[in-house]
């Protein structure tokens, strides 16, 4: 089996941290410590204005980048016509890797649906990727009658247990040309594969993956499935196209990724210890020369509507995040030079700013009610004018730039009626963070932790979500 660990050390997340990331970290807590004894205001002024000097910058690029992928359109479209004329006999043979863990509920609508799938049946190696200790699964998998194409595979039972590590096994025995990943409850517009294959053709020879959309076919079901849908909408309809149009890395969704097969094992296909695989292959093949574009084509998934549930499956989104960021940068000055200073400033941005983001917004939104309340000079202390005209920018435009971006990514997306509850998304923002600081206590104690989220919840007949 590939093995990243093996192969590229130095780009593994089995160890969270190196010693010189310890000692850096060290070192910059002892200068704080310092200037917090001998200019505690002045060293919190300069935190300050820090801070929201990165709030300002961030929500520049961010904005950028959505208007770049509204001004600049990158999405590879195949048309009804080339569809109707492709010659079957000439498609690339074609393997669809679905991890699968306690999924047996689901396991009979996701294979009726990869039989819907508009592809060859004898180009197809369908891999239903099972645990072994997932013996519910595996019985529901046997009971049924499946073709030749699809096929249960058993991935034994080691650690750490996660769907990256499930991946690596099937793509170690991958024969095809081309290689997608699906979930459980994915649901893949029907000539995805085939539009994939055609945009292959017309891409140049570095483009190794295509990425499609993702987006929910339960929008509606509560207020929280709504906020999650414009938040969805904004990642795959904007930001995704902004980045693919100024050439920055992609931090990959975590399915719908449509591969060379080659590129892919070149890399060393996924890391099994990071629990986003997807942002840290996007990162990798970008770093190795390889570059992603976008697919208009689009996946339908189950939104989590739970809360707490959310909360689990965004803290394992924010600690694998996190993990990717500590990963490349283990080295950042060799970083900067083979990425280059922009593509470089992007990870900072759309990985590393992201991150920060979520720990200081609850800091500011509490002194900003506090200062509200009791107008305290200890507040008023901390903005002296310059800082103080920054952070106003920030409160107003800032803000507005992201509640923007919520309501720019519903209606790209047609969820006309959807927008007025992206006006709210500032609620949505700070159950983020509660789900950050969930993530980095949890990646101290269980780094390689794989919360598994719950698929089959909603009802498709329940609730007037938009069925692919």
């Amino acid at each position: 089996m590939l093995r990243i660990l093996d192969e590229r050390p130095d780009e593994c997340a089995y160890r969270t941290l190196t010693r010189a990331q310890v000692a850096v970290g060290l070192v910059a807590l002892a200068i704080i410590i310092a200037a917090a004894v001998m200019r505690p205001l002045g060293l919190l002024i300069v935190l300050n204005g820090a801070l929201i000097v990165f709030y300002v910058v961030n929500s520049a690029y961010k904005f950028w980048l959505v208007y770049l992928s509204l001004e600049r359109p990158v999405e590879i479209e195949v048309s009804p016509e080339e569809l109707a004329a492709c010659d079957e006999s000439s498609l690339p043979t074609y393997t669809l890797l679905i991890p699968l863990y306690r999924e047996a509920d689901v396991l009979a609508g996701l294979v009726a649906g990869l039989l819907e799938m508009d592809y060859p049946a004898e180009k197809l190696d369908v891999q239903l990727l099972m645990e072994e200790d997932d013996q519910q699964t595996i019985a529901a998998a046997q009971a049924l009658e499946l073709p030749a194409h699809i096929r249960p595979v058993v991935v034994p039972d080691s650690q750490p247990k996660t769907k990256p590590k499930a991946c690596n096994w099937g793509l170690y025995t991958c024969e095809s040309d081309l290689l997608v990943i699906y979930d459980a409850e994915d649901r893949p517009e029907r000539d995805q594969l085939k539009k994939a294959a055609i945009a292959f053709t017309r891409t140049p020879e570095d483009v190794a993956c295509l990425q499609a959309k993702l987006n929910y076919y339960n929008q509606r079901q509560n207020l929280l499935t709504r906020w999650f849908t414009a938040e969805y909408s904004v990642w795959f309809d904007l930001f995704l196209p902004g980045l693919t149009a100024s050439g920055a890395p992609i931090p990959l969704g975590g399915t719908s990724n449509h591969f060379k097969v080659a590129a892919l094992k070149e890399c060393g296909g996924w890391d099994p210890f990071n629990v986003t695989e997807d942002c840290d292959l996007g990162i990798r093949l970008h770093k190795d020369g390889w570059r992603t574009a976008m697919l208009a084509s689009t996946t339908w998934e189950e939104a989590n509507g739970r809360l707490f549930s959310w909360i689990r499956q965004r803290s394992r989104w924010v600690k694998g995040y996190l993990q990717t960021w500590l990963v490349h940068m283990r080295r950042p000055w060799q970083l900067l030079r083979d990425m280059g200073a922009a593509d470089f400033f992007s990870l900072q941005m759309t990985i590393g700013g992201s991150l920060l983001a979520f720990l200081i917004n609850p800091i500011y939104w509490a002194m900003t009610l506090v200062w509200l309340v009791t107008h305290s000079a200890a507040i008023s202390a901390l903005f002296p004018p310059a800082v103080y005209l920054l952070g106003s920018f920030c409160l107003f435009g800032a803000n507005f730039v992201f509640v923007y971006m919520a309501v720019a990514g519903c209606m790209a997306r047609g969820y006309y009626d959807l927008a007025k509850y992206a006006l709210l998304t500032p609620v949505y923002w700070l159950m983020m963070s509660i789900g950050a600081y969930k993530a980095f206590g949890q990646i101290i104690v269980r780094p390689h932790y794989w919360e598994k989220t719950e698929h089959g919840i909603f009802e498709m007949d329940g609730a007037g979500g938009e069925a692919p």
